[in-house]
């Protein structure tokens, strides 16, 4: 086994420490290292192909994550008991990081390269997103693979007394009100340029702000930009003493691959610059893209000829079709501030925004800014119906859910539905992310949300798109959202020393720029944030100026959600359940579930309400919901009955079901939660009985009169159509004689004598009761609601 080289560093301002070591594991990998902080470990590896697929015109890059449960002492919860499909936190992963990785290759490297990060060790206390990105740098600096690293990464945490926390726990996240993850590259100057941002609000933000914590708002997000550099820093240096102790591997061989050649570009620059101007002066999508095809095809037909002695003449002229397109394009914007649209850098495409759109759901939202329109429709849920999560993180369960949609047709073309992809699912979390931060917490609202968005149309930016639609369909539903978010995508284009920022990206200015910047906020503050650049890394005063421009674009989009809707529906609407909470003892769970969950499911089938009961461990949780509010109202005044049932009076007559039949009697359900004994001797009104199912089958009505409740809180009932108890007494002793000596001695037994009768017959002889247990009828129900079907448990 080969002998492992290790390093590591302190975290300023922590008492962590960040290591990794290489030379140890997976040696037959381009390059391979663990990362380690905390009790979180991660190997992460990283191979290239020796030679490039046939026909391949892009460069190949993968990342995997593998989550290895075994990391965090767990049995997967699946079917089979092993690791399925990727979780969509190790999508998220993925994504992370690959965005700063793909910049860093050589153009024209086309060999597919494959990282893969596997989680051995988690402590759930460190996040390990962050060591895949270092990882990954780490692995690809040691590989030989041409890279233009490393790369360093790190999480911050903005706290509530407004200090950025960085490598924060799962804990020390969760009590933040903002969380970022930032990646960047260290410049010549010593200075580093951020190149990646992945950001959000917490569960507890509001509240915080609430109590006085300062807001995360432009100016708060370029601070922590300014901070991250110290720890990236940090992450570099490490990566760099590690291949100055281990040594890298030769640099591999690899063919640069040419798009077009300098002849090739030179002729279409000149047969088509123009041409290529007048058409991205077109505005409509469909008309330019049909265009943009015409005027392709042309220049095809007419310089083809030209270079009949290239075998890929067609896909070399195309290729410098487009990189003319980019030049055009980019030119304008930067030379006269104008885009392909003919807007000015800050302009916003036409906005409008719906709600309602939709029958029958509980809350639809439609939100159109340009082209890129976007469908959103909110369900509300009981609360069991929260998704769980089976993941090496500590959250386990989301009762808010947001899933993106992104069929083929929404840019005009055809293509496969085999369920969500990655960047589905990627543009789905940052719009969920987006409205975490303002979602009421479940004791204010108690419901499961749901929100799924349907791209309609694209022409940039629908998962901003996404999250002013989530907002208007939520507040459509009723969803008390303490303020409305929007969102908005801005891009960049950088070239001749010049930094122009663009608000509102089309599609091709996102392929033709240098940067894509989402922010979404309220009015107040930042809910979430993504960045990805195409360049070495966007300056701290670009970035505040972008910043501030979406901030202006925001607000503007903010006025148009509020002109079709200002504020939340004050109750949900019709077709949507209507869900009421409260809190029961703990021990009476049992009560109101029932033996085999017999007395709820009783309780669910009269009433037709949907209830459900929990615990967080001190209280139990009752939710009851459903379509009608009368039936949550009578399902809500059942369970109470339960928890504190009504006294049974002596000498009053009630109407009762038989709940159960044993040998010595009936068990008769006079009150909720409250049954009582009618015994044998009193069926026959002065003749003998031998069998009660001669006059009572289960669940018969039967009017019947409290003869007795002991201390105990036993009732001993009769027929109310029977003589008063003196009278039935009497014939009691008359037939105790008549039958030679069966007399009430034992025909009419107590009912605490009954009770022992029965529970003999079912159990035998269980023995003494043990001291300070219960002899009264709650622990008897349980045992009685065996054999019936009903009663209840403790």
């Amino acid at each position: 086994m080969a002998e492992a080289i290790s390093v590591s560093g302190s975290v300023t301002g922590t008492a962590k420490t960040l290591s990794i070591e290489t030379g140890k594991l997976a040696g037959q990998a381009d390059g391979a290292v663990t990362v380690r902080l905390g009790g979180t470990v991660m190997l992460v590896t990283a191979t290239a192909a020796k030679t490039v697929r046939p026909g391949t015109d892009f460069f190949p890059l993968t990342v995997d994550v593998e989550e290895r449960m075994y990391a965090a002492g767990k049995i997967p919860g699946s079917f089979f008991r092993r690791e399925g499909k990727a979780s969509d936190q190790a999508i998220l992963t993925c994504r992370l990081t690959d965005r700063p990785l793909r910049p860093c290759f050589p153009d024209g490297f086309r060999n597919e390269v494959h990282i893969v990060g596997t989680v051995l060790a988690a402590d759930l206390e460190n996040p390990h997103d962050v060591l895949m990105i270092n990882g990954a740098s780490a692995a690809l600096s040691l590989s030989g693979i041409p890279f233009d690293g490393p790369i360093g990464a790190v999480r911050i945490a903005y706290s509530t007394e407004g200090e950025w926390i960085p490598h924060p726990t799962y804990a020390e996240g969760e009590a933040s009100t903002f969380e970022m993850v930032v990646a960047g590259r260290l410049l010549d100057d010593g200075d580093v340029a951020i190149m990646m941002v992945e950001a959000g609000g917490t569960e507890a933000a509001w509240p915080a702000y609430q109590s006085g914590a300062p807001k995360v708002d432009e100016e708060t997000i370029a601070d922590g930009l300014e901070a991250s550099k110290l720890w990236i820093r940090e992450a570099i240096e490490l990566q760099r003493l590690l291949v100055e102790r281990a040594g890298a591997k030769p640099p591999m061989a690899y063919t640069v691959a040419v798009d077009y050649t300098p002849e090739v570009l030179a002729a279409v620059e000149a047969a088509g610059r123009e041409r290529v101007a007048q058409v991205m002066t077109i505005a409509d999508k469909h008309d330019r893209q049909a265009a943009e095809d015409e005027l392709k095809a042309a220049l095809v037909e007419e310089l083809a000829p030209r270079f009949e002695e290239l075998e890929d003449a067609e896909a070399q002229i195309k290729a410098a079709i487009r990189s003319l397109t980019k030049q055009v394009v980019r030119k304008r914007i930067v030379e006269e501030g104008i885009r392909i649209d003919g807007r000015g850098p800050k302009d916003i495409r036409p906005l409008s925004a719906e709600v309602g759109v939709l029958p029958s759901v509980h809350g639809s939202g439609l939100f159109q800014r340009g082209e890129t329109q976007v469908l959103n429709v909110c369900t509300l849920g009981m609360p069991r119906m929260e998704q769980m999560l089976d993941t090496l993180g500590v959250v386990d369960r989301k009762r808010y859910m947001h899933h993106y949609n992104f069929p083929p047709y929404s840019t005009g073309e055809t293509g496969f539905m085999r369920g969500p992809k990655r960047r589905e699912i990627g543009h789905g979390m940052l719009a969920e992310r987006a409205l975490v931060p303002v979602l009421p917490s479940s004791s204010e609202f108690g419901y499961t949300i749901r929100t799924v968005s349907d791209v309609l149309s694209s022409n940039g930016s629908t998962s901003m798109g996404s999250v002013c639609a989530s907002t208007l369909s939520m507040m459509d539903a009723g969803v008390p959202i303490k303020a409305p978010v929007a969102g908005i995508a801005m891009g960049l284009v950088y070239a001749e020393g010049t930094y122009t920022t663009l608000t509102d990206i089309l599609g091709a200015e996102d392929a033709y720029g240098d940067m894509d910047f989402k922010v979404a906020g309220t009015a107040d503050f930042v809910t979430a944030l993504q960045l990805d650049t195409k360049i070495d890394g966007i300056p701290a005063d670009v970035l505040a100026q972008a910043l501030q421009q979406a901030k202006e674009a925001r607000l503007t989009i903010l006025e148009v959600m509020a002109e079709a809707i200002p504020e939340p529906r004050p109750e949900v609407g019709p077709t949507a359940p209507k869900i009421v909470n409260f809190e029961i003892p703990i021990d009476k769970i049992g009560e109101v579930i029932g033996p085999k969950g017999k007395v709820i499911n009783a309780i669910q089938q009269e009433t037709g309400a949907d209830i459900s009961v929990d615990d967080d461990g001190t209280v139990g949780i009752v939710s009851i919901g459903s379509t009608d509010a009368g039936a949550v109202a009578e399902a809500e005044r059942q369970i109470r009955l339960i928890l504190n049932p009504p006294t049974a009076e002596v000498g009053q007559t009630y109407t009762g079901k038989v709940v159960n039949i044993t040998k010595f009697g009936a068990f008769v359900n006079i009150l909720p939660g409250r049954d009582g004994l009618l015994h044998i001797s009193k069926l026959g009104q002065g003749k003998r009985i031998d069998k009660v199912e001669d006059v009572l089958d289960l669940g018969d009505e039967v009017e019947v009169r409290v003869d007795d409740v002991d201390p105990n809180g036993k009732v001993s009932l009769s027929l109310a159509s029977a003589p008063a108890p003196a009278q039935s007494a009497a014939r009691d002793d008359e037939a105790a004689g008549g039958e030679g000596g069966r007399g009430t001695e034992r025909e009419y037994v107590s009912f605490e004598d009954a009770f022992d009768e029965e529970i003999r017959e079912e159990f035998g002889d269980l023995g003494p009761e043990p001291a300070g247990s219960s002899s009264g009828g709650d622990r008897g129900g349980e045992r009685r609601g065996r054999r019936r079907g009903g009663g209840r448990r403790r």
